[in-house]
């Protein structure tokens, strides 16, 4: 299937490793031009290097929890693409944490973080896409979008704010061709979920196996989920046959989350 995406120019935030990276990798097998970002320069060539092999890809060193990270990210974007057609934002994950342990001012960072940041770079595309009369604009959130986690109160709080967010721009943009939508990744197999299962292994004193399938357990599909797998609904998204698809919500869970 063509899905439409050679020359198309993507932006994708968080993508040195992870999910990401695995979204970017599937850009660029697909024909597009991409543009990654991260806070650590050797980390960003590094994955810049492996991406490279791909397609056509350029990093550059940018925080994007600040108003200058963005300019920037987004300066570049134009300097390398000339504008941005795909914008993919993954945010990464807030502090774990209850009501009780997470202080009233790790509220305002984590809404800064998680919101503020998709606002910022989403007003640096907009023109452009308005103007083509055409663009593709998805959030990377989590499945507490929808299903609270114990435990994740930050990212249960805003998350949904998140999904707020995109369907607003649904009803306001869908007219001007252009997509927003929100990508809920379960568990992933991904450098975080190994390091987090390595702790589990090490705190209950079991194998690195057990822990593992113990991850795997709660999962319908019976096994932890690919970036790969999380990555080719990205690129749909992305995609020319996707145009219909805007203001929903889409989880890649194995069908973890129990609700209709």
């Amino acid at each position: 299937m063509d899905l439409g995406l050679k020359g198309k120019r993507a932006l994708v935030t968080g993508a040195s490793s992870g999910l990401g990276f695995a979204v970017a990798k599937e850009y660029l097998q697909e024909g597009a031009e991409v543009v990654i970002c991260s806070r650590s320069e050797e980390v960003l060539n590094a994955a810049v290097e492996i991406l490279s092999s791909f397609g056509k890809v350029n990093g550059t060193v940018a925080d994007l929890n600040t108003p200058d990270g963005i300019d920037h990210v987004l300066t570049m974007a134009d300097a390398h693409m000339g504008g941005v057609d795909v914008l993919c934002m993954s945010t990464g994950g807030p502090p774990s944490g209850t009501f009780e342990t997470i202080a009233p001012e790790q509220y305002t960072q984590a809404a800064n973080d998680l919101i503020e940041s998709v606002v910022r770079l989403v007003k640096g595309v907009l023109p452009g896409m308005t103007d083509q009369q055409w663009g593709r604009v998805m959030v990377v959130t989590s499945v507490t979008q929808i299903e609270p986690i114990p435990h994740l109160i930050l990212s249960n709080v805003m998350r949904p704010g998140i999904s707020g967010l995109m369907k607003s721009l649904s009803n306001e943009f869908a007219a001007k061709g252009i997509t927003f939508n929100c990508l809920m990744p379960g568990i992933t197999e991904t450098g975080r979920l190994k390091s987090l299962v390595a702790q589990m292994a090490e705190e209950k004193g079991i194998s690195y196996a057990d822990a593992f399938a113990s991850y795997a357990a709660p999962i319908p599909a019976g096994r932890i989920g690919q970036p790969e797998e999380f990555a080719a609904l990205a690129a749909f998204l992305a995609s020319e046959r996707a145009s219909y698809i805007t203001g929903t919500s889409i989880p890649v869970d194995g069908g973890r989350i129990k609700r209709i």
